[in-house]
């Protein structure tokens, strides 16, 4: 069995692959899961993992480690829960952990930090690494703090995202602890997962506006719902079979020694790693057959963004526990999210777990495939276990909260897995052929194994014997189980390898299994595959529209039809010899599987198919893995034993069981014809950078050779093999439907030593049978490409035909004669002949001779008189030598020609060879280094389209959106400018606004931030003035380099890369790069001959040019080159600290410029604004080198990463890469013109250099250029607001256009920016980080350009906020009085600008306010720098007292107030706060009463004013917290006053802190009960009784003076009475 995979140039699906083979290998490899033919380079291995994950290559895990790197930036976080947080957030991937900086005071923390995690492993191991990011409370040196909140998902799902990342998405939080507690808050992130060779597109960083919308935009990947769920994931094990002996027997026999018995020596546990947790069962003692009856309870958010369950038997041991087997289980694969689908379950299913062989080691080199990375070998173990989810009510009281793992015993233990059925499986061996040499000659067996049966090595097989009755075939005679063929001596098939001799008796074996009967699962899965086969076919030549939707729905039938419960074992065959294993081959039982409905047998089932056998483990990958170990042809059936008479009946006719032979033969006998025309782009085997390949052909047991062609990559053999007498068993009509595979090695011919192998590939012959027809439409067969493979990387293609003659009863002399030319310089071999060999013609070949750059030494020795040798298809031309390379690597006569036979289908073109050769004394040549062009396409010569010369809009203006923005321009700018310095009226109750952005403001970076959408200054006018502005003076900002965008820049001059050296393997980590010894800069021009006389006939024409008209001259020039750097993002970590302090160095030729005393200090995100200015000579000194170092203090500096830029060809380019077109013509200002010649100049150069008509200027905005009419605006304002007329905004609109012009019209490259990887020469192929700039050139003999611009970076303003606060209201009482139980606090206000924690400004205390009131008049006042482009207030400050400069950051520019309850002897109550972002906050209410928690909660629906544009504020707002159940509550209202002023302003007006001078505030109206007990505690205690019983005192007097009166009634009533009635 052989695995191809799939190259990562062609992104499409595998199966697209199979077709582009021409289906040949849809039959070859037939035996993994599906169809596993991919072709992945190691290196791009992920690529395919995450086009369906699902199908990951067995062997993933093994493969040679990949370079990773994982990059997060935490940007900030919002809505944390808890009061007055100091929060940290902790990024986390496997045992990884790094810590942001915490942030003081704040439920809003911003931080903007950025994390590389670096890692070297296999994709399979990096994909289920969990990524965990945890917010974490108060965390410093003494304490861990407190866990907020988490949110977790794996590495795999970001990589399957668009672009492997997530950019600017928001995380939402969870308590681990308390999964009852709902959201925790939100961090919003940048994940990037960056493997080697992965381009990564990041959008643009620039400011980040906080009108996100975090419901919008959570980090999720797409289907997932936004409110996931708690849910309980119910993993229930139950018991294990079939473990292997964890012991050697000689251990067994010393342990019954000591211990008297003999028990089994395995300890059995059950570990289930998931999502970040691990759960693990009891431990059953001394058990090959452990019952466990336990379950693992994970709590994790539904749906987990942690795709695969990872469940492992291990053997516990007191030293070391040993992995058994492992098992995944993807969770895509047991759920349907669809209307009618259901969630994750499985089982209770028998599990079957692959490893290393079965014998037991003390040093198991196999042990990784016990850990689940790679490829199994072997029958582990099964285990039987089942999935459930259950989604938790998290309302419900009786809910667990805490997310721990649970392992309980599960007393529900009755399960049903279905009927044990006795299976049989039958297999015979056809031939084995191609078996390595390497093994010695002693007898050879095959071994097949189905779970743990079949493992034997004494039993005799049986035989199957040619010519057979079929009525035989039904008895059901009781076989014995025969698992091995005899062992046979091996016979040589030629110098690399062996064969067995099976021809007229072929081994066959027998093996009876008992499993539970699960067919009907895996029936279905034959089904889909069947379906997606035939998808496959039906659909080789479907348009491309219709093709992705084919490719999703084969996606999707492959992914159902991967089933995940099965309870089959694979099947395993094993060669042995000399008692050792040597390779194996796996084959998944469902595709042997038997049913006597068609669509349900597995596709192998009943078929003779060719098996590939491979070493094992790691020995199978790297150059020992790439020779194939044995091809087999094999027939396999598996079903039940009741179903067996059907077993024979897919062999092919004329096999019979344990039966004489007959005497009547029906073997048939083929004459195969081999026609192998040429091989291109073959692997380099020698260390000249070339190799003397050969192709070695190999079908059934004959092999042949081709000849040796020396020193080429590009061999054109052109050579028939014809193998004849080959003789085939089976049916005629089977193998012209189905014959056998020819396997193509191509080798490189060493004069010492051993061929070396160079690569392999497959082919099926086209099969014509004696009674056919040699003819069209099958006949002659055509040639086609073969992929050659070299191990998981391409090594080449063949370009070859094969066909399959049946020889009849005439013999050979039927078949079809071979009646190509004779040819007798070559001997005795045979040419292909004609009809099969391309039809020729006769072309020349223009060859332009331009220069040769970079040659490194040969021998030690510098290259001095270099030559270059052009060759294709056995004819050539060489170039003049370079007399002195030193001097000038340019050469003297630039073209030269050479005609050639070539092959009219383009397709079929050979090769064109380039090598260059060092010219040295005496007559010698040295090999400096050679390229092959594979694909003359490119260099066709189409002659020009002469219906375009008669344009329909010839004399029509042409009018573009642009043109009309160009013609409004001048009065647009005037209105603008007009608009923007007109200060706006004033409303009622409003301050007056002084709007800043008038036109001396707008700068460089004003244009920069336009044009990546993020200007402060023009967010706020018209669309229709930003579209303007956007159409005139904005950059074009590539997301890219230039050259990706306009084809390397070679339009006319192209680069070839030389090589020399052997090529590397990606598994020894080589790249291409390295082999580089230079580069031949020259270009082709290809046409048929004869050539129209129209061309030559043209005015001008220079016959020693040929096609290579008008092109400059390449004698020496003297260019100033200016370089503009503005800044590089992400770069990789450089220090400890997680940072870098990076400076830029300039280098060109021998020039180098070091800006090092510039760099900036603790940045992964510097901007530097810098111009370089160098003078350079093209060509000797081209090649522009910008890097990024990091400064040390110690030691030397680093590399961060570099990009190379080559100027030439930039420089000739007919884009004009020289200096970009402006989108404007401005003759000052911040947008003034850069280059030295106007747009009139280079209208006038250009058109004289394309020989075309014009430019002519006419009036009303008019330019005529080759009969094309452009329209544009012709008057200017200088400096003084004079208005004249130029016709250079004339001469702009065609250059913008220029595109349009007929012939030599072409995109000219516009003002722009460009964003260049970093690269780092010991870590070839990943990212170190982006660098943006440009460069302009200028050559030295035209007039001198102007002042380079000023793109310094902008310096912050200095801004004073200062801040009354003058009452607040309704703040919640936080003390009870010690004597009265009154409710009260101790008010005071705190505040501070974000990021100036340090600097925070208490009010003084309101002592004792009962009613929430506080009056303060308190002054804070806030001095800050500011960068209004960005909107961040900039902060420079050591990060601590070790640091040896100060570093800077950028935040969001956010006032934090707070209001706190004072406490003496304990810490200060936080009561509620609010955090204002100065650049739009809500506007302050008028009075308390209509200040509402509203104002926070709906702030998106208010509208909002900026600080920097109102300057002066005054309102109420509230003061919120959150409560026990995390809802937001009012806490109290404020009464401030903000008032922004710059520094200038507040120094001509300066004011004190508090309450100070100058200009104070008056001191607030207190109440007297403010004062203390102590103080006055008779007016205290007054205060107190009268305040809060006055109306019980009031009563209570009442009451006394009533009872006063009625004692004094009832004491005078008795004697007034007496004094009445005596009348005393």
């Amino acid at each position: 069995h052989v695995d191809l995979y799939r190259t990562p140039e062609r992104k499409d699906m595998r199966e697209r692959q199979l077709i582009a083979s021409t289906g040949c290998c849809v039959q070859v490899v037939g035996l993994d899961s599906g169809l596993t033919v991919e072709l992945v380079k190691d290196k791009v291995i992920v690529n395919t993992f995450f086009t369906r994950r699902e199908e990951r290559r067995k062997d993933g895990g093994m493969r040679g480690s990949r370079e990773e790197r994982k990059n997060i930036t935490v940007v900030e976080a919002r809505q944390l829960v808890g009061l007055n947080m100091d929060p940290v957030v902790c990024v986390e991937i496997g045992d990884d952990k790094k810590y942001t900086s915490m942030k003081e005071s704040t439920n809003c923390p911003y931080y903007n930090e950025y994390f590389v995690f670096d890692f070297h492993v296999p994709p399979d191991v990096m994909f289920d690494k969990i990524l965990k990011l945890s917010v974490i409370h108060s965390k410093n040196l003494l304490r861990s703090g407190t866990l907020v909140g988490t949110f977790k998902l794996d590495v795999g799902t970001v990589y399957s995202q668009p672009e492997h990342q997530f950019y600017h998405k928001w995380a939402t939080l969870s308590d681990p602890d308390d999964i009852t507690a709902g959201c925790k808050g939100y961090i919003k992130c940048d994940i990037a997962v960056v493997g080697k060779g992965d381009n990564i597109k990041t959008p643009h960083k620039a400011n980040e506006t906080d009108e996100d919308d975090i419901e919008g935009n959570l980090l999720l990947p797409e289907g997932v719902p936004l409110e996931r769920q708690w849910a309980r994931f119910y993993v229930k094990i139950y018991r294990a079979e079939g473990l292997p002996k964890m012991n050697t027997s000689i251990m067994a026999n010393v342990k019954k020694a000591f211990i008297g018995e003999n028990r089994d020596l395995v300890d059995p546990y059950v570990q289930v790693l998931f999502a970040g947790q691990r759960g693990k069962t009891s431990v059953q003692k001394s058990s090959y057959e452990p019952i466990w009856n336990e379950q693992v309870v994970f709590t994790e958010m539904f749906p987990p963004l942690c795709k695969r369950m990872k469940v492992q038997i291990r053997d516990s041991d007191k030293v070391n526990d040993v992995a058994i087997g492992t098992h995944f289980i993807d969770l895509r694969k047991i759920a349907n999210d669809g209307d009618k689908g259901f969630l994750p379950t499985m089982g209770p299913a028998w599990v079957n777990m692959y490893g290393s062989t079965r014998q037991y080691t003390l040093m198991d080199e196999h042990q990784d495939l016990n850990e689940g990375l790679g490829e199994g070998v072997s029958f582990r173990a099964r285990l039987l276990i089942s999935v459930a989810v259950e989604i938790l009510d998290t309302t419900s009281t009786e809910i667990v909260s805490s997310t721990e793992v649970q392992v309980d015993t599960d007393s529900k233990n009755t399960f049903v897995t279905g009927k044990i059925e006795e299976f049989f499986l039958f297999g015979s061996f056809l031939e084995a052929t191609m078996i390595d040499r390497k093994i010695g000659d002693k007898p050879i067996s095959f071994e097949v194994t189905i779970g743990g049966g079949g493992e034997s090595d004494e039993e005799e097989s049986e035989l199957i014997q040619q010519n057979s009755s079929e009525d035989e075939a039904d008895d059901d005679g009781d076989l014995v189980s025969v698992s091995s063929s005899p062992p046979m001596k091996p016979v040589i098939t030629d110098r690399n390898y062996f064969h067995l001799p099976y021809f007229e008796k072929k081994p066959c074996i027998y093996i009876k299994s008992w499993w539970q009967d699960q067919r009907r699962r895996l029936y279905n899965s034959n089904i889909m595959d069947k379906i997606a086969d035939k998808l496959v076919s039906n659909h080789r030549n479907t348009v491309r529209d219709k093709l992705k939707m084919v490719q999703n729905f084969l996606h999707r039938l492959r992914f159902l039809a991967d089933e995940p419960q099965h309870s089959i074992p694979d099947v395993f065959v094993w060669m042995m010899s000399n008692n050792k294993r040597i390779a194996y081959a796996r084959i998944p039982s469902k595709d042997i599987l038997y049913s006597i409905v068609d669509e349900e047998t597995g596709k192998d089932c009943g078929k003779v198919k060719a098996v590939f056998l491979r070493l094992p483990g790691k020995k199978g990958f790297g150059p020992a893995g790439w020779t194939v170990q044995a091809k087999m042809e094999m027939y396999l059936w598996l079903g039940l034993n009741k179903q067996r008479k059907d077993f024979l009946s897919g062999l092919p006719n004329g096999f019979e069981e344990n039966k004489a032979p007959r005497t009547g033969s029906l073997k048939q006998v083929f004459q195969l014809r081999a026609h192998m025309y040429q091989a291109r782009s073959l692997f380099a085997a020698d260390s000249s950078g070339l190799s003397d390949p050969f192709a070695r052909v190999f079908f059934s047991t004959h092999s042949q050779v081709t000849e040796v062609l020396s020193e080429t990559l590009c061999p054109t053999w052109d050579q028939l093999l014809v193998f004849d007498d080959v003789e085939l068993f089976g049916e005629a009509g089977e193998l012209r439907d189905d014959p056998p595979i020819i396997v193509v090695e191509v080798y490189d011919q060493d004069t010492v030593g051993k061929a070396e192998f160079i690569g392999r590939t497959f082919a099926k012959p086209i099969t014509k049978m004696c009674d056919e027809h040699y003819g069209p439409p099958r006949f002659p067969p055509q040639l086609e490409y073969y992929q050659i493979y070299r191990g998981n990387s391409t090594a080449g293609d063949l370009l070859a035909a094969f066909e399959l003659l049946q020889i009849g009863q005439g013999g050979r002399a039927e078949l079809p004669a071979i009646n190509g030319p004779t040819d007798s310089d070559r001997g005795p071999i045979l040419p292909v002949p004609m009809g099969i060999r391309p039809v020729l013609s006769r072309y020349r070949i223009e060859v332009l001779f331009w220069g040769l750059r970079d040659l490194k030494r040969v021998n030690l020795a510098q290259v001095d008189r270099p030559r270059v040798d052009i060759e294709c298809a056995g004819r050539g031309v060489q170039s003049a030598p370079i007399v002195n390379f030193k001097k000038n690597p340019n050469f003297s006569t630039l073209v030269k020609w050479f005609e050639v036979d070539l092959p009219e289908n383009e397709l079929l073109h050979p090769p064109l060879n380039i090598r260059v050769v060092d010219c040295r004394a005496f007559g010698r040549y040295t090999l400096v280094g050679s390229h092959a062009v594979t694909s003359l396409r490119r260099f066709i010569y189409s002659p020009p389209d002469k219906t375009q010369n008669n344009w329909a809009s010839t004399g029509r203006p042409t009018h573009t959106m642009q043109d009309a923005f160009l013609v409004l321009s001048i009065p647009i700018t005037i209105f603008y400018i007009f608009c923007i310095k007109k200060k706006k009226k004033k409303k009622k109750g409003e301050v007056e606004e002084d709007d800043e952005t008038d036109e001396r403001m707008l700068d460089w970076w004003s244009k920069y931030f336009a044009s990546i959408e993020t200007l402060m200054e023009v967010r706020h006018l018209l669309y229709c003035f930003l579209f303007c502005l956007v159409g005139i003076w904005l950059y074009s900002v590539y997301n890219k380099e230039l050259e990706a965008e306009y084809d390397n820049f070679e339009d006319w001059l192209h680069t070839f890369n030389l090589y020399r050296g052997k090529a590397g393997d990606d598994d020894e980590a080589a790249l291409d790069d390295d082999r580089i010894v230079g580069r031949f800069k020259g270009s082709m021009c290809m046409y048929k001959l004869p050539l129209s006389e129209e061309f030559t006939r043209e005015a001008g024409f220079d016959p020693n040019m040929g096609m290579f008209q008008s092109i400059p001259h390449n004698d020496p020039i003297n260019v100033l080159v200016r370089v503009f750097v503005v800044r590089a993002t992400d770069l990789h970590p450089a220090d400890v600290n997680g940072k870098a302090d990076p400076y830029v160095v300039i280098k060109l030729g021998k020039s180098e410029l070091k800006d090092k005393e510039n760099y900036i200090s603790k940045q992964l995100n510097p901007v530097f604004g810098k111009a370089f200015d160098m003078e350079a000579t093209f060509p000797m000194e081209s090649m522009l080198t910008v890097s990024v170092y990091d400064w040390d203090l110690v030691g030397t500096d680093d590399l961060i990463g570099e990009t190379k830029i080559d100027l030439e060809n930039r420089y000739y380019s007919k884009h004009r890469a020289t200096c970009g077109i402006a989108n404007n013509y401005s003759v000052h200002g911040y947008n003034m013109w850069r280059d030295p010649m106007k747009p009139s100049q280079i209208l006038a150069k250009l058109c004289k250099e394309g020989k075309l008509d014009g430019p002519h200027y006419g009036p009303g905005g008019r330019v005529k250029v080759a009969n094309r009419i452009f329209m544009g605006a012709t008057e200017i304002e200088d400096e003084t607001d004079l208005v004249f007329t130029v016709y250079e905004h004339l001469a702009l609109t065609v250059l913008k256009h220029w595109e349009e012009i007929p012939r030599v019209g072409c995109k000219l490259i516009p003002e722009h920016v460009e964003t260049r990887p970093l690269l780092h020469p010991e870590k070839p192929g990943i990212e170190q980080g982006r660098i943006e700039m440009w460069v302009d050139m200028f050559p030295m003999d035209m007039p001198a350009p102007g002042p380079a611009i000023d793109i310094s970076p902008r310096k912050p303003k200095k801004y004073e906020l200062r801040v009354v606060i003058w009452n607040t209201d309704e703040v919640i009482l936080e003390d009870d009085d010690y004597f009265t139980g009154e409710k009260s606090s101790d008010i005071f206000v705190r505040g501070w600008l974000k990021g100036q924690q340090e600097d925070k400004q208490d009010t003084d205390v309101h002592y004792h306010s009962l009613t929430g009131e506080g009056n303060f008049n308190w002054r804070f006042v806030f001095p800050f720098d500011y960068l209004i482009a960005e909107e961040k207030i900039v902060i420079s400050k050591k990060e601590s007292m070790f640091s040896w400069d100060e570093t800077e950051y950028k935040i969001p520019a956010r006032l934090t107030l707070q209001v706190w309850d004072a406490d003496h002897f304990s810490a200060d109550d936080f009561l509620g706060a609010i955090e204002l972002d100065l650049n739009r906050f809500p506007r302050g209410a008028k009075t308390a009463k209509q200040c509402s928690i509203g104002m926070v909660q709906n702030e998106a629906e208010l509208t909002c004013i900026s600080i920097f544009k109102q300057k002066r504020v005054k309102g109420w707002w509230p003061f919120v917290a959150r409560d026990e159940n995390d809802e937001m509550e009012l806490t109290g209202k404020v009464e401030a006053e903000l008032h922004l002023m710059s520094a200038e302003e507040a120094e001509k007006s300066p004011v004190g802190l508090g309450r100070n001078e100058p200009d104070p505030l008056e001191k607030p109206n207190r109440p007297d009960t403010s004062l203390m007990w102590f103080v006055n505690p008779l007016k205290s205690i007054r205060y107190f009784i009268w305040h809060n019983y006055r109306w019980l005192i009031l009563k209570a007097l009442g009451l006394l003076l009533l009872l006063l009166l009625l004692g004094l009634f009832l004491y005078s009533f008795p004697g007034y009475l007496v004094k009445k009635m005596l009348g005393a």
